[in-house]
């Protein structure tokens, strides 16, 4: 791999990994469109170490709260959110078990990567007809956010753009339904970081140099990400992202099918 071509797929993926427009999706047609194989399991996971890193140093206050809640039973809320992070997890993870192989099939067919590319669209721009609450995060909330984190496992699928829209609907402050959303994310990343950490051990030594460019780019690229898609949150733009998973999703549906 060179480093050029590192540092356009740690750019691809620092930004569509947290924008509502599906960092899977995007690779999946970008691999389909090119007529390319895209690198294997273990670059993958070098970037996704970027993009992990870029939600933990953005919300590490709040991370080490959550960390010092465990130890601390009068922080009452911040338990609370360990908790509602926890169920959040839940459904993507009993999904990712059972469901694996249909997964792993729609990975292979752009023809569905592009339809759910379209639903995301569609998702996002009916968010449009919502009001705007004022609701925290409860029990019942997270899970039915986690629902649509399981969803996202489809590519094509935005992981941000249904826990936020999930959010929205269940009439979550939209700034509160954003943050839930990241540190959210650090779950699903983490574990997919896991389930894939053999794949870095035979890496090869040469490669080293690419990959670590690759996961700087994804980590900068990445925090950029978090820091526009919250502006865009408080401001009422969130729905926009729907026109570009539309069109996106409708070229490619046209140019597949």
């Amino acid at each position: 791999m060179s480093y050029l071509n590192a540092i356009i797929l740690g750019i691809v993926q620092g930004l569509t990994e947290f924008l509502p427009v599906s960092s899977s999706g995007h690779l999946v047609l970008a691999e389909h469109f090119l007529n390319a194989k895209m690198p294997g399991v273990d670059f993958e996971l070098v970037l996704h170490m970027g993009t992990l890193l870029s939600v933990l140093i953005y919300f590490r206050k709040q991370i080490f709260g959550l960390i010092k809640a465990l130890y601390s039973p009068a922080m009452i809320e911040e338990r609370k959110m360990i908790l509602y992070l926890i169920l959040g997890t839940i459904p993507a993870g009993l999904a990712g078990f059972f469901l694996k192989d249909i997964f792993e099939e729609a990975f292979s067919s752009p023809v569905a990567t592009s339809i759910f590319m379209l639903i995301t669209g569609v998702i996002l721009l009916s968010t449009a007809v919502v009001k705007a609450g004022e609701r925290k995060i409860t029990w019942g909330r997270s899970l039915l956010i986690g629902v649509g984190q399981a969803v996202a496992i489809f590519p094509g699928i935005s992981r941000s753009g249904t826990t936020i829209s999930t959010g929205l609907f269940l009439r979550v402050k939209p700034i509160i339904a954003a943050e839930y959303s990241f540190l959210l994310s650090i779950p699903a990343i983490l574990g997919a970081i896991v389930l894939k950490s053999r794949e870095i051990a035979s890496l090869n030594t040469v490669l080293m140099g690419p990959y670590l460019i690759g996961a700087i780019v994804s980590f900068i690229f990445g925090l950029m990400a978090v820091y526009l898609l919250l502006d865009i949150i408080r401001r009422g733009k969130f729905k926009y992202f729907g026109i570009y998973c539309l069109v996106m999703g409708a070229v490619a549906l046209i140019h597949f099918l």
